[in-house]
């Protein structure tokens, strides 16, 4: 009886373990395309009307906003001395206008940059396991932190360097008396300073995205470490790109941007998905492959010749004799001093042995 009441429980054990699609949580099911769609279409409602509520709050510090945008221009032109008092110019009746709402606007980013980053993260959220959907608080926080960090550290550390260098331009030219005055427009100037400001901001996320990719198990930092070397190079060149032409204001971007990256391959140990044993034994064969020297015996040796020194009689002078072939044959292309015992008999069979490949050829 027990084993027939036990088999006839059995059914229901099963169904007790399969749960019914309706006790699915709803997060965790395939969301269809236009699903997506509709979910990014929400998400973005929600971080426009963030951001013009931003806009408006901007809009009444705009003036103490505009005097700090505009605080390294007037701190490089005193710097320069250059001739009368700092001034920015517009040339159409709406340009000041348009210029209290570019600052406004900036500010707005700046203030509605959490929602933004709050949204952008319910958008990816269904796709994460329950643990990665842990991280949404710190990756609000990090995210914002370093948006506005970064747009700080370029305000700070950048435009200085970068207005005086192009305020240096001015001045007298040569002893012809001409002088060169800056007529900086008040537009183009607010263009220059918000796309670097936006630049900087969005160049030090670097850590925050590389670390999600490493946890979502798309990059591991072993892979990170391999692509070290190109991402200076990509580093180099983003700043080259992105910052005035000179050196000094080029570093500034760079140099923190690679910082960043090495930064994140620590984040990436600690926090991210752990390469798999085939991944650390590829890369570890592959950088001891790079340590060893190209060692071919074929092309080159290694021959210790024993010659006697005109002043030191009978006094042994050994030298490494490096062969390798040549299209003409075998060639001796460095000598290098070293204490060995001479090979005299196999040095005169190379070179004996040039004369007949020559006549074979």
């Amino acid at each position: 009886m027990a084993t027939i009441k036990a088999t006839k429980n059995a059914p229901k054990a099963e169904e007790k373990a399969a749960p019914s699609e309706q006790e699915i949580p709803e997060d965790d099911r395939p969301m269809t395309f236009w699903e997506h769609l509709d979910e990014l279409r929400k998400r973005l409602v929600y971080s426009v009307i963030a951001f013009v509520a931003a806009i408006f709050v901007a809009w009444e510090v705009r003036e103490p906003v505009l005097n700090a945008l505009t605080k390294p221009f007037v701190d490089a032109w005193h710097e320069q001395k250059i001739k009368g008092d700092p001034n920015l110019n517009f040339a159409e009746p709406g340009a000041g206008f348009s210029a209290n709402l570019q600052a406004s606007i900036l500010v707005g980013i700046a203030l509605a940059a959490p929602v933004i980053f709050y949204q952008l993260w319910a958008f990816i959220a269904p796709g994460l396991y329950a643990r990665e959907k842990k991280f949404v608080i710190p990756f609000v926080i990090l995210s914002t932190l370093l948006f506005v960090g970064g747009g700080y550290f370029g305000w700070i550390a950048a435009f200085p360097i970068a207005f005086n260098y192009f305020l240096g331009f001015s001045g007298s030219l040569g002893t012809a008396g001409l002088q060169i005055q800056p007529t900086i427009m008040l537009d183009k100037y607010l263009d220059f300073v918000v796309q670097m400001l936006l630049a900087f901001g969005i160049i030090f996320e670097l850590p925050l995205f590389i670390l999600f990719m490493a946890i979502a198990g798309i990059v591991n930092y072993l892979q990170l470490i391999k692509f070290g070397r190109w991402f200076i190079l990509v580093a180099v060149l983003l700043a080259g790109v992105l910052t005035p032409p000179d050196v000094t204001s080029q570093l500034i971007m760079a140099v923190p941007l690679i910082v960043l990256y090495f930064v994140s391959i620590g984040l990436a140990y600690v926090f991210g998905k752990k390469p798999t044993e085939e991944q650390r034994k590829a890369f570890w064969a592959a950088r001891k492959k790079k340590k060893q020297p190209p060692a071919d015996e074929s092309n080159r040796r290694a021959l210790c010749t024993q010659i006697t020194t005109p002043h030191l009689t009978n006094a042994p002078l050994c030298t490494h004799v490096h062969l390798r072939t040549h299209a003409h044959g075998l060639m001796r292309v460095g000598l290098v001093s070293q204490n060995c015992h001479g090979a005299v008999e196999l040095l005169h069979q190379h070179e004996a042995r040039e004369p007949m490949r020559k006549r074979e050829r």
